[in-house]
Formats: structure tokens, sequence, C-alpha cells
């Protein structure tokens, strides 16, 4: 006689209905809240295409897509010098990155701003000219973006770098690679697997401290939604169409993100993650095999 069939019963967890009704609650409260505020929310629709403040969020995408440029290639710089056998070039990469990973973005950008103070001119020798006129609002704030971004960028390329099998360098040395080759060619495209995920982090993250450069008189995003709510007396709706802007370009920038890190995560033996459309398609399979399932046994 065959043994009876098991009767799973499945654990109820009454807490997690619990935490998810009190967590619907508390966001349709602020999203009430917040609907019927003092906001006009026909000026906020008006704004988010005024003139100023896209030319304000172009802005603001420029200067990080150039200060993370910066911030990526002397960040490598400095990474491969701080691994490097000179004690010199070490001590210097070192002295680098405490530096500007121990002072504060504003503090940065205030001192380069204010650079005339310390020298009346800057003279390289094949140009020469008043530091005012070198020091503009937008080279103060690219100095003050990329040169503190690279002491970070070369903390992830180093960690990145120390992730690759030595046993790669040596072979590579062993069928006649110099050290810059190496670097290169088989080194480097294996470390970007685990340099990209921060990297990303960091680009979006400097997407947001680049509203740091207004005190720089740089009209970017924040500065030109500052300047236009003062004009009109709408203070709180400019800067609610400013979150909108940066919300929707770190949107767009983690969804690059996300697939970049698809991208170089090719033949690394690991499983890749579904991207947002096979998740969707999965979910709604996986809804019409439970509604036949369903169907069927009734």
């Amino acid at each position: 006689m065959p043994p009876e069939a098991i009767v799973a019963i499945p654990v109820r967890h009454y807490g997690r209905w619990v935490g998810a009704v009190a967590v619907c609650a508390l966001l349709a409260w602020l999203a009430w809240s917040f609907v019927n505020s003092d906001i006009h929310w026909d000026v906020v629709g008006e704004y988010l295409t005024y003139d100023r403040i896209t030319e304000g969020a172009a802005k603001t995408l420029w200067i990080t897509v150039l200060s993370m440029a910066i911030g990526l290639v002397l960040g490598l710089l400095l990474a491969v010098m701080r691994l490097s056998d000179n004690a010199v070039l070490s001590n210097v990469a070192w002295g680098y990155i405490w530096f500007f990973r121990g002072t504060p973005v504003l503090v940065q950008l205030v001192l380069w701003y204010n650079l005339s103070f310390i020298f009346d001119t800057m003279n390289f020798g094949f140009y020469k000219d008043e530091t005012n006129d070198i020091i503009t609002p937008f080279v103060a704030a690219l100095l003050g973006l990329g040169l503190n971004e690279a002491a970070y960028m070369a903390e992830i390329a180093r960690a990145g770098i120390l992730s690759v099998d030595p046993g790669q360098t040596e072979a590579a040395h062993a069928l006649g690679m110099n050290g810059a080759k190496t670097t290169r060619r088989i080194v480097l495209p294996q470390a970007m697997r685990v340099i990209i995920p921060p990297s990303g982090n960091e680009f979006i993250n400097m997407l947001k401290t680049s509203s740091l450069v207004s005190v720089v008189h740089y009209e970017e995003l924040f500065w030109a939604a500052d300047i236009v709510g003062s004009r009109n007396t709408r203070v709180m709706e400019l800067f609610v169409v400013a979150t909108v802007w940066y919300l929707l370009l770190t949107t767009i920038f983690s969804v690059g993100q996300y697939y970049l890190e698809r991208h170089y995560a090719k033949g690394s033996g690991r499983t890749q993650p579904p991207t947002p459309l096979q998740r969707l398609r999965a979910q709604l399979t996986s809804f019409r095999t439970k509604s036949q399932v369903g169907g069927t046994t009734v």
C-alpha cells in the first residue's frame, strides 16, 4: 500500500503582511500630503522644460561627464603608481589620495575658485595670463570635481587590479609581454569587472554632487532652479523641478550601468542577471502559468 501523500502547509508570515500594509499606508500618506500641499504642481509642469532649467541640466551632465573622465584616467594612473615598486611614485600617489579624500569637495571648489589669492598670474612657459582669467567658474568646477574623484577612483582601480590573479601577469611575462602591455591587455580588462560597479555608483554620486559647484557660480541645474525660483517666488516648485531632473538623469545612467556590468561580466563563469525586460517577461509568464494551473484545479 503506497504511503499517503504529505500535505505541506506553508508557514503563514503575518508579520510580513502587517509590515507591507504599514509601508503602503505610509507611502499613501506621503503622496497625499504632497498632492494636497501648497505646492503649485502646474508651475512644476510648466518649468520642467523651461529653457534655463534644461540648459542647467545639460551643463550638469557636461561637467559630470568631463569630471568623471578626468577622475577615471587620473585614478587609473594613481592606482598603477600606488602599486609601483618605486617608493617615490607610490608615496606621491598615497599623498594625493590622502589629501583629496581627507578634505571636503566644497572646500576644494572654493580653494580652486580663489586661487588668485595665492597666484596673481599663472605662467606655463608657453602661456601666461592672470589667474582669474584662467580659473573660470567652469574650470574651478572641473578641477574641484575631477581631481577629487581621481582619489576615489584610484582606490577603486587599485582594488580591481589586486583582484586579478597574479598568475595572469606571470603568464603574460612568460609570453614576452612587458609590464605596460600586460597591464593594458591582460590586467585591466579583467579588473574592469570589479571596477565598473563602484565606478557607476561614483558617476551617479558625482551627478548629484555637481550641485555644489553653484558655490563657484557655475550655472548648473541647482543654480538655475535657485535663480528662477527666487525671481518668480516659486522657490519650492523650482526645487521640485530640479529634483525631477536629477531623478531622471540618475535613472538613465543607472540603466546604462546595469547593461555595462552585464557586458563586462561575460566569461566570468557567473550567470548574468536578467535584464528588466527579461524579468518582466518571466513574471508575466509565471503569472499566466499560475492562472492556468488554478483554473485547471478548480
